[in-house]
């Protein structure tokens, strides 16, 4: 008979589950040794056509779980104006775009829920947004917090780079305001220099997160593979399909902007609907 249970009994649960896979974080790194065995894993070509597909689907795990899922999601909307307010709060006006932008680069960890979502609704499982808590159970999870803290020190190291950015143009100071920052930016050679950089330095950025990461965290939910075996599929992947892997990076940006408009809150909707396809893009991508 199935029961009821508290939350602190859950989460305790939850905790003794995480700290038993995080033990056996070393064998996670290195992956299985069948996977050692198995040698590469075979990647597919797609095209712009199945970005369609796989948009498609996410659309439908958001549309059968919506309110779970939303729930969910409501934890990144609240982190990105925890993040604006700090920025506004100690004089870090400067880094609040690059903080809007660079959050972005963490997507994929804060999305790892929902490829669980996806992949336990694919097998016909019950899904809640408990459920998405199952990550812990993967073998890989140790390698999937290892890659999540790279993710946050690649996030480090844009928000520096950013920093350094301002120095170098408008800098030392800081804005007097929000409306003087927003004039030096816009009206003068500096704030222009400061763009065409941080542009070009944050697609850098963008980029490393994208080949890196377009189907890693999928891939070590999905597989007992190590994080070298899932970086290396996931470059692989952008590899083969360079076009529509770009195409996807515009896309996800794109929804990430909309979804910023307004104070975040659009990411809700956006968020979900961007895990769940890329669950599915990874799908498409890597041979079962």
């Amino acid at each position: 008979m199935a029961t009821i249970r508290n939350p602190i009994e859950w989460g305790a649960d939850q905790f003794r589950r995480a700290t038993a896979h995080a033990g056996s974080t070393g064998r996670a790194l290195r992956g299985s040794e069948a996977d050692a065995r198995e040698g590469p894993l075979t990647v597919r070509r797609i095209g712009l056509a199945d970005l369609g597909e796989v948009l498609r689907k996410g659309l439908a795990d958001f549309a059968a779980c919506r309110t779970d899922v939303v729930f969910l999601c409501l934890i990144y909307p609240i982190i990105g104006l925890v993040l604006a307010r700090l920025a506004f709060d100690h004089d870090l006006l400067p880094l609040l775009f690059p903080v809007a932008s660079g959050f972005a680069l963490l997507g994929p960890v804060a999305a790892v829920g929902l490829y669980e979502m996806s992949r336990r609704r694919e097998q016909g499982a019950e899904v809640t947004w408990t459920q998405a808590f199952g990550v812990i159970s993967a073998p890989a999870f140790g390698a999937i917090v290892v890659l999540g803290l790279l993710l946050l020190a690649v996030f480090l190291l844009w928000l520096v780079a950013a920093q350094v950015i301002y120095m170098s143009t408008l800098g030392p100071e800081p804005p007097a305001s929000a409306a003087a920052f927003l004039s030096e930016v816009v009206a003068t050679g500096a704030g222009w220099t400061m763009i065409a950089v941080g542009v070009g330095v944050g697609f850098l950025f963008a980029l490393l997160v994208l080949a890196t990461g377009v189907v890693s965290f999928p891939l070590l939910l999905d597989r007992d593979v190590g994080i070298r075996t899932a970086i290396s599929t996931s470059v692989r992947v952008a590899a083969a399909s360079p076009l529509a892997i770009a195409a996807w990076g515009l896309i996800v940006a794109a929804g990430l902007v909309l979804g910023s408009l307004p104070l975040f809150l659009g990411l809700v909707v956006v968020l979900p609907v961007l895990g769940h396809a890329t669950w599915h893009l990874y799908r498409r991508t890597v041979t079962p």
